[in-house]
């Protein structure tokens, strides 16, 4: 039973109805009572859960690029929370095992800073080598601006990337990669962020034929790696 505190225009604790009444802070809120769920494994929820699963392992492994790529909307949420968002949209395709990310689409960088012009990039046995048109004076383009710079391995769910690869004015950078990584199946991304954090929406590169499923066991983190 529920307990008015302060008057029936007052909060409250406890549960009336299907209304639940408590404070945080300070602060009296209400919510709805949840609403039992007798079959939690429906096949929309499977299908849900894995396209969530297969967005969260990239975003996983490209959590420190992501960290910087989508700044711009931590007002609101988290980084991590605004490119899920932006995944489960417009990236993932397919339902429950069957779930997979069309790498094309994805971004790992989304904002109002102009993008780049004219970026190529060349991968070789230990590097990726990047090259760009400078456009710097166009729009919002500063020579400052930093070069971001990712790879993802499809193959084994890993990623390495640098936030401050070199200046927009550079028109090149380098991104050491595992010399492991050799023939193995990449996407590669590039994006630039302002010296007030402001980002350019990414492009993608290079996609590479698809690699091998995640391993939804391997909670570890590890694999992840940010270099410079």
């Amino acid at each position: 039973m529920g307990k008015i505190n302060q008057g029936i225009l007052g909060g409250f604790s406890g549960k009336v109805g299907t209304v639940v009444g408590s404070t945080w802070k300070s602060i009296n809120y209400m919510r709805a009572l949840a609403v039992s769920v007798h079959n939690p494994n429906t096949v929309k929820q499977q299908c849900q859960r894995g396209k969530f699963r297969t967005a969260a392992h990239f975003c996983k492994a490209a959590k420190p690029f992501i960290q910087n790529g989508f700044r711009e909307y931590a007002s609101k949420q988290t980084p991590v929370n605004a490119a899920m968002s932006y995944l489960l949209r417009y990236a993932v395709e397919g339902c429950a095992e069957k779930a997979s990310l069309d790498f094309d689409k994805v971004r790992v960088s989304q904002g109002s800073l102009t993008a780049v012009a004219d970026a190529a990039v060349e991968v070789a046995t230990g590097k990726a080598t990047f090259s760009w048109t400078d456009n710097s004076g166009t729009g919002d383009a500063q020579g400052t601006d930093a070069v971001m710079v990712l790879a993802y391995n499809k193959d084994r769910q890993e990623a390495v990337c640098n936030v401050s690869a070199a200046a927009r004015a550079d028109g090149t950078a380098e991104l050491s990669l595992p010399a492991s990584w050799d023939g193995e199946a990449l996407a590669v991304y590039f994006a630039f962020c302002s010296e007030d954090r402001r980002a350019s929406n990414s492009i993608c590169l290079k996609n590479d034929a698809a690699g091998t499923e995640p391993d939804d066991d391997d909670d570890s983190g590890e694999g992840n790696q940010q270099m410079g």
